[in-house]
């Protein structure tokens, strides 16, 4: 089966938001050693996983992704020092929160992989793509209605220059901080 691909009903489209100095130098190394793994998966690099703002991977739902990955450093060996502990940490309450709004858990991975790793790469790309084909294509992901209603009241409170031209709301943002 070396270098065939089975034809499935249906290919899940994946997005995987990798570290630079680990992940995606482990995907590279998968490359380069000719590894053969599902080509479902379009990787998407940041300086570090601590970077990668949640609103990302709503963001890759809402543009049609069927699965997510996160990957980056093991703990202990980022290379920006506690970064991957502050993604651990940030992502633990967003899964509660992508619950909340009905995407289910198992479309999105996070993973560990270092640059030395090009095999767990294939092993962590195979697993997610199998797991979400089997699952099928991902419900169509609506933007919170809020976001919207959020946009216009602030088109309607935020004058040309960028101030906030009611008193109320004025007062308000000055007493903040």
């Amino acid at each position: 089966m070396h270098g065939e691909h089975i034809k499935h009903d249906f290919e899940p489209k994946i997005v995987a938001f990798v570290c630079t100095w680990c992940t995606y130098a482990g995907a590279d190394l998968a490359g380069t050693s000719r590894m053969q793994y599902p080509p479902n998966v379009r990787v998407l690099k940041f300086p570090c996983t601590g970077r990668i703002d949640p609103v990302f991977i709503l963001r890759a739902f809402q543009k049609g992704a069927d699965g997510v990955l996160v990957s980056g450093c093991h703990p202990g060996d980022c290379h920006y020092m506690a970064g991957n502990f502050h993604a651990r940490r940030r992502f633990a309450a967003f899964r509660a929160l992508l619950d909340f709004v009905g995407v289910d858990l198992n479309r999105l991975q996070f993973s560990w992989v270092s640059a030395a790793e090009g095999g767990k790469w294939v092993d962590v790309v195979t697993e997610l793509t199998e797991r979400v084909r089997a699952m099928g294509p991902m419900p169509e992901f609506k933007e919170l209605e809020h976001e919207e209603q959020w946009s216009t009241f602030a088109e309607a409170t935020v004058d040309k220059s960028g101030a906030i031209n009611t008193p109320e709301l004025k007062e308000a943002y000055d007493s903040i901080g």
